[in-house]
C-alpha cells in the first residue's frame, strides 16, 4: 500500500502487483487521484480548491505557487494557475475521447471509458500506471503497439504534460513565433525535440527488427517518448540490446522539464551542462545559450543536481544487488527508473524485499520532490558570507 502510494503521487509508475486486477475499483479511484494530485502538484491543487472557495492569497502564498510551476515572476501568479488548471482538464478530455472508441471495442461501454480517462491522466501527468493487465499481468500497452490512435495519443499527452506550465504558456501567447519565448521554453523544445527524435532512430536502426515496417517506427518512437518519465511500454523491455537499455537509463535520469507533470534532473539541466561544456572548449568566460548568459548560480546547480541523481542512483543500485543477488545492470535500471519518476521495469520489482522497496520508495520521493529542493529544506540555512577564501588553482581534466 505504501509502495503503491508512494509512486502513484509521485507519478513513477513502478508497481509490485498487477494495478488491473489486484486493486478493487476503489483501490483504481485512489491511484487515479494520488496521480491527477502528483501531476498537477500539491500546491497547484491546493491553490485550485482555495480559488474555488473564493480565498485570498497572501504573498506568501503566491511566492509558493510561483515555486510550484517554476514561474520566473510573482505577477499574474493566479492567472497562470488557473491557466494551468483549465489547460490539463480539457487535454486529458481530449485524449480520453480520442482513446475512448478503441477501449469501449475492447472492454465494453462503461470499462472503456473508464479505462480511457485513466490512461489519459496517467499519460498527460507522466505516471505509467495502466490498467491493462486485465488481459497478461504487467503488459502496458504492449497488445497496442500496433495501434496508431493509442500510441499516438498516449505520446502527445505525454510530451504535452512534460513540456512544462510555462512553456504552454508561451506557445499560448505566442503561438508559432518562437523568437519571442522565453530563453527556458526554446531549451526546453529543442532539448525535447532532439531526445525524443535522435533516440527514436537509435532504436529504429538497432532494436525492434521483428516487427513490421510500420509498427517498427511506432515502437522506436514510443520508447524514446516513454523514457521521459512516463513509464508505459509498446514493446517487451527485456528483450531489447544492452544498448538500448543504457540509453533510456541516460533518458530516464534527464526525464522531462521544469515546473511540468514529469520528474528526472530535467532537461534544462542537461542543457546548461552542454552549455557549460561548449563554453569551456571555446575559452569563454560565462555560459550562454540562445543569446542569453546564463547565471553561475544556476551553472552551479546544474551540475549539483546531476551529481545527486547519479550518486544516488549508482548507490541505490549497488545496495539492492548486493541485496538480492541480482544483476548490477538491472538494478540500475531500476533504480534510473525510480529516481526519474519513470516507472519502466525489467520485471524486477514485485519480486524484490523489504529493504529494496524502501530504497525505491525513497528514490521516487527524491526524484518528485527534488533533490535541492530535499536538500535546502534539511539543511540549515547558510551564514552570511562576510569575507572570501585565497584563491589557489587546481589541476582538473
Amino acid at each position: 500500500a505504501l509502495f503503491t502510494s508512494t509512486t502513484s503521487v509521485c507519478v513513477t509508475g513502478l508497481v509490485v502487483h498487477n494495478t488491473g486486477t489486484y486493486w478493487s475499483s476503489f483501490g483504481q479511484v485512489i491511484i487515479f487521484f494520488l496521480i491527477q494530485i502528483g501531476g498537477l502538484g500539491i500546491i497547484t491543487v491546493a491553490a485550485s480548491f482555495a480559488m474555488m472557495a473564493g480565498w485570498k492569497f497572501s504573498l506568501f502564498q503566491r511566492s509558493a505557487m510561483q515555486e510550484a510551476v517554476a514561474a520566473p515572476h510573482l505577477g499574474g501568479i493566479v492567472k497562470l494557475i488557473i491557466f494551468v488548471i483549465k489547460t490539463t482538464f480539457i487535454i486529458e478530455a481530449i485524449g480520453a475521447s480520442v482513446m475512448a472508441p478503441v477501449f469501449i471495442r475492447d472492454f465494453g461501454l462503461w470499462k472503456g471509458i473508464w479505462m480511457a480517462i485513466f490512461h489519459s491522466v496517467s499519460a498527460f501527468c507522466n505516471a505509467g500506471i495502466d490498467l491493462l493487465g486485465v488481459n497478461k499481468p504487467f503488459s502496458s500497452l504492449t497488445a497496442y503497439i500496433g495501434n496508431p490512435v493509442i500510441n499516438f495519443t498516449i505520446m502527445g499527452l505525454i510530451i504535452i504534460g512534460g513540456l512544462g506550465f510555462l512553456t504552454w504558456d508561451d506557445i499560448h501567447r505566442y503561438g508559432i513565433r518562437f523568437s519571442c519565448y522565453r530563453m527556458q521554453s526554446k531549451v526546453i523544445l529543442t532539448a525535447t525535440g532532439l531526445l525524443i527524435f535522435i533516440p527514436a532512430i537509435f532504436f529504429f536502426l538497432l532494436e525492434f527488427k521483428d516487427l513490421p515496417f510500420t509498427h517498427r517506427i511506432m515502437a522506436s518512437l514510443f520508447q524514446a517518448v516513454t523514457t521521459r518519465t512516463a513509464g508505459f511500454n509498446t514493446a517487451n523491455l527485456a528483450d531489447m540490446t544492452e544498448s538500448g537499455q543504457l540509453t533510456m537509463i541516460v533518458l530516464m535520469l534527464i526525464g522531462g522539464s521544469p515546473g511540468s507533470t514529469a520528474g528526472g534532473m530535467k532537461t534544462t539541466t542537461i542543457a546548461v551542462l552542454i552549455a557549460c561544456a561548449i563554453s569551456v572548449f571555446r575559452q569563454r568566460d560565462s555560459v550562454t545559450c540562445f543569446g542569453r548568459r546564463i547565471f553561475h548560480e544556476i551553472v552551479y546547480s546544474a551540475i549539483t543536481v546531476a551529481l545527486l541523481y547519479t550518486v544516488l542512483c549508482i548507490t541505490g543500485a549497488i545496495i539492492i544487488s548486493l541485496t538480492e543477488n541480482l544483476s548490477i545492470f538491472v538494478c540500475l535500471y531500476e533504480t534510473a527508473s525510480a529516481i526519474g519518476t519513470v516507472g519502466l521495469s525489467l520485471g524486477i520489482t514485485p519480486g524484490l524485499g523489504l529493504l529494496s522497496k524502501c530504497i525505491l520508495i525513497f528514490l521516487m520521493y527524491i526524484g518528485r520532490v527534488g533533490g535541492l529542493t530535499l536538500v535546502y529544506a534539511t539543511l540549515a540555512k547558510q551564514k552570511t558570507q562576510v569575507g572570501k577564501l585565497p584563491v589557489e588553482r587546481i589541476t582538473v581534466g
